[in-house]
């Protein structure tokens, strides 16, 4: 097995270090639009732009998409599936009641938020709702007068575009600024596969009133997404289609009062439109969701003591033509979390301090019982060190589960379960930040346990594409993420191993689609080189060593997949970028998704201009 790592690993590290050799050129180019600081390409190459876009080589993210991320993405953190993380945009979780495949569908442009943090262990406990493994949170990003426009074609017939203007008033009345910004974009494509089509359309509008520690934002987004692909979600050898239409509309608000402290609230509008089909056993299911939320959360010191607290309402419901409610199921339900956690520091010698923090979550719902989940966290912290922070904490979590799952007939395409429950995660964790020859590291090794999860999985001996099943999983596991500036480069390097035991209990299965996919090891490489003061060069890797899989029939359980970028920015005019990449640069079929075609190689070319 080590062997085989080293073998997969060593071009990348080589490729590295030859990198950053040079570190005789200080350039300075203009500014870039970043929407995430841990990955080198910062748009795709099959369509524009979508908050998933910045996870595709996110160190502690791991996508399965099916086609291209923005089509169709399960997103995956610390070995957990798809249902297991959350989304959370300012201090509101979103998400999707029906399933976890539609949790990323979040019809917001990049530019409108701040670059995604990954939410683990302690944090996702306290900051998420419904989600056991890890919770995406991106914030709202204070608008400026500014914007950009893109065109871009590129092989199969793809064509896309997208436009976003800013403004903000230049006078302040009260300590205050009105502003608001406004975005489209448009992709469309044959596909790298025959069946592999899309068409996609955003639209969005937001107001914000900016204070000098507030902010308040008002949004409206509309997405509709086509996308078709062989083996979407059956392993039958067939194209599927989606036809998906969402709508947000948020509200959100918040103070910062310094030194850490803050508060937060707002709510939330989602409707969720799907037509699902497979045109060769003429298949058709349309489903619309709903849900509505609101939520507060805070950080305030009180003398010696801080108070973290968080509150939050999650009400939804479904309409389904083939999702028909089981004996002792439903289509609608309320869930609220409940989470207070005291804070005191302890002063030490040198300048070091020892942070403590302990208290529980409270889980409810009119559908299924409550949960009390105990949190606590110790760590030491000295900001003038190379050693930075060390952590040890123990975290509770729970998750109820979604409509497919639950009322999706038991002898249907996707066998489903109407005896699952609410699933509890135990996560022990430690961890460490440290700086050491100019490298920002961070690294924890954790343990999690997870009772009743919800798992999808296959059968010899039924027709079906896949069942609901139970499952009582163990993980343990160690990430690390290290970045680096040398001269005319910067890398962000990332590495994760797992190791799982599950114990299904008296179900019969034969292989897990989601679970059990998960990569042994996967390291991640990121690279972004200024070649000249002209010209810039983006690379992402990842190299993986995938769980044994039978189901995956092609591309094998080890692979490699890259994304290359140049881009060259004239001097001679500010804000002008032509740029060329290519997605799956070695053209490998790996199958992020068993038994799911992977997308070929692609390249496109791209013009912006930025003002």
């Amino acid at each position: 097995m080590a062997m085989k790592a080293i073998r997969l690993l060593l071009p990348l590290c080589v490729a590295s270090a030859a990198l950053l050799r040079a570190e005789d050129l200080d350039l300075t180019l203009p500014e870039l639009t970043v929407y995430s600081p841990r990955v080198a390409n910062q748009n795709p190459v099959a369509t524009f732009a979508m908050p998933v876009s910045a996870l595709r080589f996110e160190p502690r993210v791991d996508i399965h998409s099916r086609n291209f991320a923005e089509g169709q993405a399960d997103i995956t953190i610390r070995g957990g599936i798809f249902e297991n993380s959350g989304f959370k945009v300012g201090g509101l979780t979103l998400f999707d009641p029906q399933t976890g495949h539609y949790f990323a569908e979040l019809p917001i442009a990049p530019a409108m938020l701040v670059a995604p943090n990954v939410l683990t262990g302690f944090e996702n406990a306290i900051g998420g709702t419904n989600a056991t493994v890890g919770t995406i949170a991106h914030g709202w990003r204070p608008i400026r007068t500014s914007g950009f426009a893109a065109v871009g074609l590129g092989e199969y017939q793809l064509a896309q575009g997208e436009i976003y203007q800013g403004f903000r008033s230049e006078r302040a009345g009260g300590g205050y600024r009105f502003a608001g910004d406004v975005a489209y974009a448009y992709s469309e494509s044959d596909g790298s596969v025959p069946g592999g089509d899309h068409q996609l359309e955003r639209v969005n509008a937001r107001l914000q009133l900016q204070g000098e520690r507030s902010q308040t934002d008002l949004f409206v987004g509309l997405q509709e997404k086509f996308f078709s692909w062989p083996n979407l979600y059956t392993p039958f050898g067939y194209p599927e289609t989606e036809d998906i239409e969402t709508l947000l509309v948020a509200l959100n608000h918040r103070i910062d009062y310094g030194a850490g402290d803050f508060l937060q609230f707002g709510a939330y509008h989602r409707r969720n439109r799907d037509e699902y089909r497979i045109p060769a056993f003429s298949y058709l299911a349309n489903h619309e969701t709903t849900v509505e939320g609101a939520s507060i959360e805070a950080r305030r010191g009180l003398g010696e003591f801080v108070l973290n607290v968080r509150g939050e309402i999650l009400a939804d419901e479904l309409w389904s033509t083939t999702l028909l409610s089981q004996p002792n199921t439903y289509r609608s339900r309320t869930m609220a979390k409940v989470a207070v956690v005291p804070e005191k520091t302890f002063s030490l010698r040198d300048g070091a301090r020892l942070v403590a923090k302990a208290g529980a979550s409270y889980d409810d719902s009119n559908r299924a019982g409550s949960a009390l989940s105990p949190v606590a966290e110790i760590a030491w912290e000295r900001h003038a060190a190379s050693l930075q922070r060390v952590y040890l904490s123990y975290a509770e979590s729970t998750q109820l589960p979604t409509y497919t799952a639950l009322n999706s007939a038991p002898d249907g395409l996707f066998g489903g379960n109407s005896r699952l429950g609410r699933t509890t995660s135990h996560n022990v964790e430690l961890g460490a930040r440290f700086a050491l020859e100019n490298w920002t590291t961070e690294a924890a090794v954790f343990f999690r346990r997870d009772d009743d999860l919800v798992d999808w999985t296959y059968q010899f001996a039924l027709p079906r594409a896949r069942t609901a099943s139970a499952v009582d999983i163990d993980t343990t596991g160690f990430e690390l993420v290290a970045r680096r500036a040398v001269g005319r480069a910067e890398i962000v390097l990332g590495y994760t191993a797992l190791a799982k035991s599950a114990d299904y209990g008296a179900a019969t299965v034969d292989a897990s689609f989601y679970a059990l996919n998960y990569a042994r090891h996967r390291f991640t490489a990121a690279l972004i080189v200024r070649i000249s003061d002209e010209w810039l060069l983006r690379i992402d890797n990842v190299a993986r060593i995938q769980e044994e899989n039978f189901l995956r029939t092609i591309g094998g359980d080890e692979a490699i997949t890259s994304a290359l970028g140049l881009a060259y920015r004239p001097r001679a005019m500010r804000g002008l970028e032509v740029s060329v990449q290519a997605d799956n640069l070695w053209d490998t079929d790996f199958q992020d998704v068993p038994a799911v075609p992977a997308p070929r190689r692609q390249i496109s070319g791209r013009v912006s201009y930025a003002w």
